[in-house]
């Protein structure tokens, strides 16, 4: 009898220090920044020219800066071609 509360005691224990860490851990796909996402100015990103070709999943998608200052992201046809590339150094 001891042995089974001793061993309900301990499951318990873990499932509450189980819970906890998954509480504290961020989704990946959380709406907000968290402390370890990585910040690059719109300035560096979109260059003089205001705008820029991402490549993402095999696509492309242009990320440009409008005349009031929001960014719009839109997704390029193949066809669209002549954008400068640039390499990402990390």
């Amino acid at each position: 009898m001891i042995i089974i509360v001793a061993l309900i005691f301990i499951l318990r224990a873990m499932t509450r220090m189980d819970n906890t860490a998954t509480a504290e851990k961020p989704k990946d796909n959380a709406p907000y920044p968290v402390a370890t996402d990585r910040e690059i100015s719109s300035r560096v990103l979109l260059g003089s020219e205001g705008r820029v070709v991402i490549e993402h999943g095999g696509q492309r998608y242009l990320l440009r800066q409008t005349h009031a200052g929001k960014l719009i992201l839109t997704s390029k046809r193949p066809a669209e071609r002549g954008a400068r590339q640039v390499s990402s150094s990390s």
